[in-house]
């Protein structure tokens, strides 16, 4: 899997997994908050759209599944006797909802917008876990890791083709550049931290 099957424009600083190698008990931490807050959404997505079948029949799955990794990542801490602890404020999403959210009153582009925020967030995700299955020494983890990013780069596709579904493929392509371009300067201002998944 490469940068240009995902998408992204910039790729995470090399420091980055040597950091958060050094801190993966806050890095496990805070995963399993990314997989609650990515279950939450897709919830979110269905309640919103209820009305569009095709959507709510491809997210719900996918409810599921992130809540599983959930709980594979509450395994993982429970093995290192890591209690859980508090929610953490998510500076890259909320940087990201802040950015790109509009004030529109389209309803299939609000729609689209908020399935490639999901996108763009499943696809930095799943870079990282790209980054931990490769090179962390945790052999276990590096498996761990390479079976989550695998699930998580299948959910990337998914909220893209979903947006295709409902809006001109070629609108769509032409807003998921402009997030691109939005996020790539995001990543690049935030500092590097070994305690946050993003």
């Amino acid at each position: 899997m490469s940068l240009t099957t995902l998408g992204l424009e910039l790729p995470t600083d090399p420091r980055w997994v040597n950091i958060a190698e050094m801190n993966i008990g806050e890095i496990l931490v805070d995963h399993a908050w990314c997989e609650q807050k990515a279950a939450s959404s897709c919830i979110s997505l269905v309640v919103q759209y209820f009305d569009q079948q095709i959507l709510v029949d491809t997210l719900t799955p996918i409810v599921s599944e992130e809540w599983g990794h959930f709980h594979r990542v509450l395994k993982e801490l429970q093995k290192r006797n890591i209690p859980l602890g508090r929610h953490r404020k998510d500076e890259y999403v909320n940087q990201v909802r802040t950015r790109l959210r509009r004030s529109i009153n389209d309803y299939k582009e609000q729609m689209m917008d908020n399935l490639l925020m999901n996108a763009l967030i499943e696809a930095r995700s799943c870079e990282r876990f790209k980054l931990l299955s490769e090179q962390i020494g945790d052999e276990s983890l590096r498996k761990f890791y390479r079976e989550l990013m695998i699930s998580e780069a299948g959910h990337y596709r998914t909220f893209i083709e979903l947006a295709e579904t409902y809006l001109l493929a070629g609108r769509v392509r032409e807003r998921w550049k402009e997030f691109l371009v939005v996020e790539a300067d995001i990543i690049a201002k935030l500092s590097v931290r070994g305690d946050r998944m993003h």
